[in-house]
């Protein structure tokens, strides 16, 4: 690279093509294995973005803020390793591949060659699942892959005009052959340490996605319901009466609960009562979870309504009744201890119906029978759904991996929570989300999954002589065997002809929850068993970075990963970034149809306008973003623009930056610059960018619009002391200032820095106080008070109603004696800017300007 000429009119447009090749072809950003080592290591557990579909300008936002990290600590002679990665497979995923081709996977059926989809582009919004072709699993993966290989072209693309110094050379899917590998030996690890098994248990369970759901995916939303108010009969006489918003779960009913201390019900603990409807016997029981004050203050139990019921059902030791099936529709057969010819009949008016319509035939029983008391009473409360489902959850009954997180294990969480305190987090108020995720949890962490495209799990078990799985005997994958996928590969020790066969075997269908291999990131990235000398080198990493949603899950679950298989914390600091929320502050989010897509913004404004905005916002905080009125975008193209040409005009002059600073106001604003480069790289170092930027921004402004114009006649002038005191000072500012701004405006700073520089700016080094020693000595005071005295001599020229090119034949400054005696040092420049012929200091109040007299009349 050699230094370019100044263009004639420095632009913006075409920046990022221009240098976006150039870092590419140069490879600017490429992570120097040969000499990095573990003390000059930075490393960035970058997070995947789920290639799915398209970013929005949340993305732009969050990875903006680890990208400026990532060129300071670049430009700070950090050895920084920045890899990408792409997290293809899960629910998402799926659900495009399903509205994009028209397709729908129905693993019963056999593999096509060649097969071509319905159509291409959709968007299944008007597309039902009916109408979608059902098409074999293998086919449906290779959908997959290849809509997932497109949007990651369009992503990569997308960051690469954001200007994202990723290493590109450091990429990863997390469907990737790598990917499957370290993701299946890691949970053969967990398998072989007792800490994944597997069990027949109450699972959330989406009824859409016909998957179970893992706790951490879950969210609440406010629906309508009703309570019912509804008799249990007493032996003997009497009724005992429950309120509840799920009347058709009571055939499922095993006890009724209350609180231990309820005076109404305490002479009732170990007595029974019958359902209505279906008249099965159950206890009543105590536990400190019912709650005195809702509804009657006595509740049934079901299997299973809530998570609550499970608490009770697995605490006191209750039978499982479950009538819900994996449709979210009644199951036929009623539950062995409805043995009532009524009971049956009642129970065979159910079955098949879904949850809204077995409702109603429930309520309609009741009625009849006298059960229902009053009229139901409409409420509104707070009901578990899938993160990405339209259905209230169910729980059913399945079997199910897990995966041990300390939610049972108490010496397990506390050192999930050691290493929560022992993680330097951004900000600091982030870390009691986490320890609140941890001290809350109330299960192990299920990691099966019934889905599709996904890493299978590496199991299979055996038949026994009636072809009858053997659960309990699961066959476990040899690292060897890697990767995977016991619905196709064959069982260790079994020939293929004995797949489904009596004595034979059958492969485990499920693939891992998605977490399951996003919590494997530092791994993934950093080549664990497959290149251990790259992971010596990276792990544990510097910094993860990630939105502040996602504390629960991947931040937990990749802390928990690294205990079980390494018993260290995988990064020394946690950056969080907020949320962006729209003008009436809601977050944005695919899901409220509020969002807004990067590509087209960054085409209108730049890449570095952008990058501005979004490096404006301080970790943790939420921002708010008006996409008809992006004032922060606009303000941040200003300042690019300024940056070109404030550079330009600064190259211009004739001289260098090596001769000595020798007039005070030149190092005075040296000075000042000292105590911005020192407070920009303290809040870099506190991962306060937002800050840096703050300060580099408001000095340079003022430096633009005051000590540019203070100094240019000088600098214009006669070569002599003074005018090489200008340049100098100028010259050395300039380098200054461009590094400061790198991270924030690479494109902008790159073109200027061109046109003097032969290497990248992003090659070089952060400045530092010691760089500005030409400000020693100089009084940080006397920039300030110049400003003060250049804004008042152009106010009385425009109140004069003068141009401010008007000659002066006098004027007046007065202020203290303290700033009097320093603006002395700077009269000439202040008379040079101000056209003033004689220009006198007086002593007064307060700094001002006064009996200006100009030299010319102005007309009217």
């Amino acid at each position: 690279m050699t230094a370019a000429s100044v263009p004639e009119k420095p632009a913006l447009e075409g920046l990022e093509t221009k240098w976006g090749g150039s870092w590419e072809d140069a490879g600017t950003y490429r992570f120097d294995r040969g000499s990095a080592t573990r003390a000059n290591i930075f490393s960035i557990d970058t997070p995947p973005p789920t290639a799915s579909g398209s970013l929005h300008i949340g993305h732009v936002f969050s990875y903006t803020h680890t990208d400026v990290i990532a060129r300071f600590q670049r430009m700070r002679g950090k050895s920084v390793f920045y890899p990408m990665g792409w997290d293809d497979n899960g629910l998402p995923t799926e659900r495009r591949v399903q509205n994009y081709y028209g397709v729908r996977c129905d693993p019963s059926l056999p593999y096509v060659d060649d097969f071509t989809a319905p159509f291409e582009g959709g968007d299944g919004k008007s597309t039902k699942a009916a109408d979608q072709l059902p098409i074999s699993r293998r086919n449906f993966i290779e959908l997959c892959e290849r809509l997932t290989i497109e949007d990651e072209k369009q992503f990569e693309a997308v960051w690469r005009m954001l200007g994202l110094s990723v290493d590109w050379t450091q990429t990863y899917r997390t469907i990737g052959n790598d990917s499957l590998v370290t993701s299946q030996s890691a949970f053969i690890g967990n398998i072989e340490r007792g800490e994944a098994y597997q069990a027949m248990a109450p699972t959330l369970w989406d009824v859409t996605f016909r998957t179970a759901v893992a706790q951490a995916e879950l969210e609440d939303k406010e629906m309508p319901a009703s309570y019912h108010r509804v008799s249990f009969a007493q032996p003997g006489g009497g009724a005992i009466e429950i309120e509840t918003t799920r009347p058709e779960l009571l055939p499922a009913c095993v006890a009724l609960v209350a609180h231990p201390d309820d005076e109404r019900y305490k002479a009732l603990f170990g007595s029974t009562v019958r359902t209505p409807l279906f008249d099965v016997e159950v206890p009543i029981l105590a536990h400190h979870l019912a709650q005195k004050d809702k509804g009657s203050g006595i509740a049934m139990i079901c299997t299973f309504g809530d998570v609550t019921d499970v608490i009770w059902w697995r605490e006191l030791d209750l039978p499982n009744r479950a009538i819900m099936g994996f449709d979210g529709r009644i199951i036929a057969e009623a539950p062995e201890a409805i043995t009532s010819e009524a009971g049956r009949a009642a129970y065979a008016q159910l079955a098949g119906k879904t949850v809204f319509s077995a409702k109603a035939a429930v309520v309609d029983l009741l009625r009849t029978s006298g059960d229902l008391i009053g009229e139901p009473r409409s409420i509104v409360h707070p009901v578990k759904f899938f993160e990405k489902g339209d259905k209230p959850l169910e729980i059913v009954s399945t079997r199910q991996w897990y995966i041990r997180n300390g939610a049972r294990d108490e010496k397990l969480r506390a050192r999930l929570i050691t290493h929560g305190s022992d993680l330097q987090w951004h900000p600091e108020f982030m870390r009691v989300r986490y320890e609140n995720w941890v001290n809350g949890l109330t299960g192990d962490w299920l990691v099966s999954r019934q889905r599709f495209f996904g890493v299978p799990l590496p199991i299979w078990y055996p038949l026994d002589a009636d072809a009858n799985p053997l659960f309990d005997q699961p066959i476990v994958a040899t690292r060897e065997m890697l990767p995977v996928d016991p619905s196709s590969d064959t069982a260790p020790g079994y020939e293929a002809g004995q797949r489904g066969q009596a004595n034979g075997f059958v492969g485990e269908v499920d693939v891992m929850d998605t977490w399951a291999t996003s919590s494997l990131t530092p791994q993934l990235a950093g080549g664990w068993e497959r290149d251990p000398e790259l992971f010596e080198l990276v792990y544990p990493y510097s910094l993860r970075p990630q939105g502040q949603d996602i504390i629960r899950t991947w931040l937990f679950s990749t802390l928990l990963r690294a205990e079980l298989e390494h018993g260290v914390s995988p990064w020394q600091h946690a950056a969080l970034s907020g949320f962006i929320v729209d003008p009436d502050r809601k977050k944005m989010s695919k899901s409220k149809g509020n969002v807004v897509t990067p590509a087209d913004m960054l085409e209108q404004h730049g890449s570095d306008a952008v990058r501005y905005w979004a490096a404006s916002s301080r970790l943790g905080t939420d921002a708010a973003f008006d996409p008809k009125n992006p004032t922060q975008i606009k303000i941040g193209r200003r300042l690019a623009i300024k940056i070109l040409n404030a550079s330009k005009f600064i190259l211009g002059f004739d001289g260098g930056a090596e001769a000595p600073v020798s007039e005070p106001l030149d190092q005075s604003m040296l000075a000042r610059l000292s105590v911005v480069v020192g407070q920009a790289t303290a809040a870099f170092e506190d991962y306060d960018h937002a800050r840096a930027l703050e300060l580099t921004e408001s000095f340079f402004w003022t430096f633009c619009d005051d000590y540019l114009e203070l100094v240019k006649e000088r600098a214009y002038g006669e070569a002599g002391p003074g005018q090489a005191s200008a340049v100098a000072a100028l010259r050395t500012a300039l380098s200054t200032l461009l590094r400061l701004f790198a991270p924030f405006v690479p494109f902008a700073t790159e073109e200027a820095w061109s046109w003097s520089t032969e290497d990248s700016i992003h090659h070089a080094a952060w400045p530092v106080q010691s760089e500005l020693s030409g400000g020693q000595g100089g009084n940080v005071a006397l920039l300030d008070l110049s400003s003060r005295a250049l804004t008042g001599i152009r106010r009385a020229k425009t109140d004069a109603k003068a141009s401010q090119k008007t000659d002066v034949e006098s004027a007046v400054i007065s202020g203290t004696a303290a700033e009097i005696a320093l603006l002395r040092q700077a009269a000439a420049d202040l008379s040079a800017v101000g056209r003033i012929s004689e220009l006198v200091f007086i002593e007064g109040s307060e700094l001002a300007v006064t009996d200006i007299v100009l030299a010319t009349v102005p007309e009217n």
